[in-house]
């Protein structure tokens, strides 16, 4: 079984969805993660149907526009946004949504939150894959400051999802090391139904650095999923804002080649440890 590497819609802002889909084609990706946002082209199904036919690459995932840069998008009611989202994805034959948890400020957003999230899978059929995020961080001259900004947490550990993004650059921000990511990874596998790849360092900048660039185990959670032959996809999210051209096609080729090979890794390691096994009798 191979695991699709597709590439966040994110990761070429500020372009546009066709110019992801583009880059996707050419560069080999498996598929498109569409992140909703104020461009047209993001919340349009027949449009989204369209490229997807065109470029032949399907649309893995949608974002939902539940983070800060996103708070006007589809109107101020954030479970509107989950079920316009969702609408959207099995609209464009995706089977995730990925959500953020909500802001501590959307008090009566959050009261219910894991639960209404369950409840919406159970009816829907919909995976609404809830993204573990960090703690914010801000440094004075004196020290740091920490507030917890989301509600009722950050860490998806700490609440019964059904299903979970995993995101290592949020696990970099969050002050997680290479063994702590790791070892949520592991943690989180049963309920694992996406995969963010980026990687980050212990700054309160969330990097999305291509992966390889900083100080998360993307090698090693990669390995583990072809390992588990997880049933997922896997895409790169990483920060190419202030990239040339050339520099952004270059890095996500980079991180394409990344994906692919470490996937490929940890398929051969299982397919060898399956094959040392004695055979019973």
């Amino acid at each position: 079984m191979t695991i699709p590497v597709g590439l966040s819609t994110s990761s070429v802002y500020p372009g546009g969805v066709e110019e992801t889909y583009d880059l996707a084609k050419s560069l080999g990706y498996d598929g498109v993660e569409v992140m909703v946002l104020r461009d047209p082209d993001s919340q349009d199904a027949a449009r989204l149907r369209h490229l997807s036919e065109e470029y032949g690459l399907p649309v893995l995932a949608i974002h939902a526009p539940t983070l800060l840069l996103t708070q006007g998008v589809w109107g101020k009611d954030p479970w509107d946004k989950i079920d316009r989202s969702t609408e959207l994805a099995h609209a464009v034959g995706a089977d995730v949504v990925v959500v953020h948890p909500p802001f501590r400020w959307q008090r009566s957003y959050a009261e219910h939150f894991v639960g209404a999230i369950a409840e919406r899978e159970r009816l829907d059929g919909m995976r609404l894959a809830v993204e573990n995020m960090f703690p914010w961080r801000a440094k004075t001259q004196k020290r740091e400051r920490t507030m917890q900004a989301y509600l009722p947490g950050w860490d998806p550990l700490e609440h019964d999802y059904r299903s979970v993004t995993l995101d290592l650059s949020h696990t970099a921000t969050a002050g997680l090391d290479r063994d702590g990511a790791l070892a949520m990874a592991d943690e989180l596998y049963p309920r694992l139904a996406h995969l963010h790849l980026a990687d980050g360092t212990n700054t309160f900048m969330d990097d999305h650095l291509v992966p390889g660039r900083g100080d998360q185990p993307c090698a090693e959670v990669l390995q583990m999923l072809a390992g588990q032959r997880f049933a997922g996809s896997v895409v790169v999210e990483v920060n190419t804002r202030k990239m040339s051209g050339v520099g952004r096609r270059s890095a996500l080729a980079e991180s394409l080649d990344f994906a692919r090979r470490h996937l490929a890794d940890g398929a051969a390691r299982a397919v060898t440890r399956a094959a040392e096994v004695p055979e019973e009798g």
